[in-house]
């Protein structure tokens, strides 16, 4: 089966943090979301993946995935030159899925759920489509699905009365009958092609839509709250491992994952769920818990809880850093300050000194 990622978009809720690259590139656990989703694919039987791009870094995303052999997959690109909606961005890709059934996954989707039962069903039915949903507290942020007897009778994106909470996730298997529909669609009061769109017009054509509902965790990442709340959920499964070195009145708790080449010293403690990059330097530090920090990145005398800090940052804070995302490249230098605590949200390549 092929499927299509989504990774083009603007990310304008994430701002300053995809100022300089997409938001599906940003580290959850020190691994880009997107990661997640090529492999969540791959465990579902796809082995041919369309990657869409378009906007800000789309080059990085070239960079970072290549031709998708490390990942044991072919991935090719499909670039979109505007955000013209998901289904839009599906519709891109009718050449190169031809008559077969596919998967579309949204780049910036986290999903715990193995996904491969959902495939197998899908790929062995007549189903026209599939999709998973799932309960949310905030319904008025998603495309919604109506159901009444075990079957989906309306799908509506964002609406502002939602008839359920059941928001329809960033995963839908597809066959090629919704490109007819996409190329008659007409754009959303968002100017957008709405996927939600066509899948209702392809429910009120009397196709079949079959849909799952997800009880395991899933997030759609479009602010740093969430990104903050789905890293911790992944850390939360990680199990502890420990290649780097320690030397003075080190400690580590819970569950700790630290990388080759990275060294901590002093007086400094660890407390899991945490994971500590590759090449880094830490000393006298307290790190966590929920807290992932990249590779090649040096910190000293500072107290970083329920954080991201991204590669290749240096920090040295006597003030408490907590709830906060730090891009790649950052400084923080921090002598005197009269706050206890501070939260952070920082571009690529920020530098503050006080």
């Amino acid at each position: 089966m092929k499927g299509i990622l989504l990774h083009a978009g603007h990310g304008t809720r994430l701002r300053p943090l995809t100022h300089t690259g997409p938001k599906q590139l940003l580290p959850i656990a020190n691994k880009p979301m997107s990661q997640y989703c090529i492999e969540s694919m791959k465990d579902a039987g796809v082995t041919e993946i369309a990657v869409i791009i378009g906007g800000v870094g789309s080059n990085k995303v070239r960079e970072y995935y290549g031709n998708g052999e490390r990942f044991n997959v072919k991935i090719s690109y499909i670039e979109q030159d505007s955000p013209k909606g998901i289904a839009h961005a599906i519709g891109l890709c009718q050449n190169f899925i031809g008559n077969d059934k596919f998967l579309v996954f949204l780049g910036d989707n986290i999903i715990h759920k193995n996904i491969n039962d959902f495939s197998n069903e899908f790929l062995n039915s007549d189903d026209d489509a599939s999709i998973l949903l799932c309960e949310v507290e905030n319904p008025s942020r998603f495309g919604i699905a109506d159901m009444k007897n075990g079957k989906i009778t309306k799908i509506m994106e964002k609406p502002k009365d939602p008839p359920t909470n059941y928001a329809v996730t960033g995963i839908y298997f597809l066959t090629s009958k919704i490109f007819r529909i996409i190329e008659n669609l007409k754009p959303s009061w968002r100017n957008e092609l709405e996927i939600t769109d066509a899948l209702q017009i392809l429910l009120s054509e009397k196709n079949k839509i079959s849909y799952h509902i997800i009880t395991d965790y899933w997030k759609d990442t479009g602010t740093p709250e969430d990104i903050l709340d789905a890293s911790k959920k992944i850390l939360e499964n990680k199990k502890s491992y420990f290649y780097g070195e320690k030397t003075g009145d080190v400690i580590l708790i819970g569950s700790v994952l630290v990388g080759k080449n990275t060294k901590i010293s002093g007086n400094s403690q660890i407390t899991g769920p945490a994971i500590i990059g590759e090449n880094c330097i830490l000393e006298n530090v307290c790190i966590g818990p929920n807290s992932s920090i990249g590779d090649n990145t040096k910190i000293t005398q500072s107290n970083i809880e329920n954080s991201i800090v991204m590669s290749d940052c240096i920090i040295n804070s006597p003030i408490k850093i907590r709830n906060s995302i730090i891009s790649s490249n950052s400084q923080i230098q921090i002598k005197k300050n009269p706050q206890n605590e501070k939260i952070f949200l920082l571009g690529e390549g920020t530098r503050i000194f006080l």
